[in-house]
Order: structure tokens, then sequence, then C-alpha cells
């Protein structure tokens, strides 16, 4: 029995696509047809054939991926793809063909699932059989947790010290600035979370750190799940302090934090504290607690 046509799976699409709920919650999938190519050298040109069972492989492909609507499906990245599944398939001799099929979690811009299949036959069944097994392994790809979205707000100075020299501002600004570019690059190679942009948010509202939680509302508006800021305290030209916090973009509650306690090293220092501060006490801490439910 043949699996659902392409005209099912349009259907699913837009049912899909005018639920507010799916809207919302699903984890947006982008999937291109695969690539299929015929190195067999048979003397028989199968061309509408393969044509036509790489159309029901790739409906049916889609229509798995949709039901129970956990994922949705959508174009591209830039409309709200957390993976994206790409593939192609080869036939290599009369029983024998190849399919290759990777699953790329978007944000992390890393690989989920990178796998070459073997399936035997050439038939309608035969296909069927392939699109069954890989739908498992890119279903099973899909449940790793997709990336937060992080809006990650430039790391601010609060200068305890007695004198602020205004000869100092430049290279504070600096130093500032290579410490929340550390931290994202952290969190985002990290593969837990996708980096916000957040440029033109930043001073809008003074310090972000007494604004009483400005942040997290900040960052809903920006379309990010979570806010973080940091605070490096100067205690004296040798002596710091960081800290940073995570709040829920839609709560504003408090979802994590951490302080460095007090630091010896000069302000060029900054950066390779902060990063690991963030590192042991987010990043390491969010994946061991992640670790028992996969």
């Amino acid at each position: 029995m043949h699996r659902s046509r392409p005209v099912l799976s349009a259907c699913l699409l837009f049912l899909l696509s005018c639920s507010p709920v799916a809207a919302q919650s699903a984890i947006g999938v982008a999937m291109d047809d695969f690539s299929y190519t015929d190195t067999s050298a048979e003397p028989t040109n199968q061309t509408a054939a393969h044509e036509r069972r790489l159309a029901a492989f790739m409906a049916a492909l889609r229509r798995d991926i949709g039901e129970g609507g956990r994922y949705r499906l959508v174009p591209s990245a830039q409309d709200g793809a957390v993976f994206k599944v790409v593939g192609g398939i080869q036939k290599t001799s009369t029983l024998v063909q190849w399919a290759k099929v990777a699953v790329i979690n978007v944000g992390a811009k890393t690989l989920v699932l990178d796998k070459l299949y073997s399936f035997r036959g050439d038939n309608d069944e035969a296909w069927e059989r392939a699109e069954v097994f890989v739908s498992r392994e890119v279903m099973a790809a899909l449940g790793t947790p997709a990336p937060v979205a992080l809006a990650a707000f430039d790391f601010e100075l609060e200068d305890m010290t007695a004198a602020s020299a205004g000869a100092s501002a430049a290279s504070d600004a600096t130093y500032l600035a290579e410490i929340t570019g550390g931290v994202r690059e952290a969190l985002g190679q990290s593969g837990r979370y996708r980096i916000v942009d957040v440029r033109g948010e930043a001073g809008k509202t003074g310090a972000l750190r007494d604004c009483g939680g400005c942040e997290a509302s900040i960052a809903r508006k920006l379309g990010a799940d979570q806010s973080l800021i940091g605070v490096v305290r100067r205690v004296s030209r040798t002596e710091y302090t960081l800290g940073f916090q995570v709040r829920d973009a839609r709560t504003g509650a408090v979802l994590a934090r951490g302080d460095s306690g007090l630091r010896m090293g000069a302000d060029y220092s900054w950066k390779r504290g902060a990063v690991r501060l963030i590192s042991d006490r987010l990043i390491d801490s969010q994946q061991a607690t992640d670790a028992p439910r996969r």
C-alpha cells in the first residue's frame, strides 16, 4: 500500500500553519526535497518511476515529522527553523541504493545526525521501508533539545574605586566588549543556546543591572526565551568580581545566577574569568541537568 501523497502533506502543512498553538509552541524544521542520482547504468530509463517514489518518500517523511504537533515544517531558517534536514539518495546497482541524511541544528550550526544508509530494492515497497527507517532516525535526532534563544546583553562595569579615570574609559569599553564577545561565543558553541541579536537595545534604559529585571521584557520583544546580563565590579585596579543573571523572558523569573568572588588580575583578564564563570555555572550545570533526560 502506498504512503501518503504530496497532496496530503500539503494539507497537513496548511493545517499546522493555521493553528495558533502549533505556530507558537512547535519546533520549526526546514526540509528540502532529497536529491536523487542513478549511477547503476541500467539500460531501462526509470526517471519517471524514481521521481514518483522520491515524491512519495518526501511526503511521507514530512508527514511523519509533522504528526503530533511537536514540530512544524517551515521553508527556511529565516522562517523560524530550529533544525534543517538535508539528504540525497543514490542508486548504485539494480538492488542497492544509498541514502545520505543529515540533520543540522541551525542555531548552534552543528550536526545532530550525519549518516549513510543502504537499502535493497527499487520498488514501492523498498522505498516505503526505507522511509520508515529514515523517519525514525530523523525523529530521534530531532529529539535533541532545541537551543534556547538567549538575549545576551553587553557586560557592564560597576567601578567601586575612588578614581574612575576618564582616560581609562576607552580601554574599559574595549575589555567589556571582549568579555561580551567571548561569553556569546562560548554560549553559542555549547549548542544549548542560540544568541539573539541585541544591537540597538543596550543603553536604552540605562544600566540593565539596576533596572529591576527590565532586561527580560526587552528580551521578550526581541523574540528571545531568556535574557542574560553580566557585570564586572572593579574593587581596585587589580581586584575585581564577576557576576551574571539569567531570567525567563516571559515571566521575568530568575533562572540562574553566578558570582566569581574576589579575583586578582588586571582588566585584560576579565574575559578569561567571565568565560570560565559562564562555562562552569551556566553551560556545564545545564548540561548536567539535561543529561538524565536524554
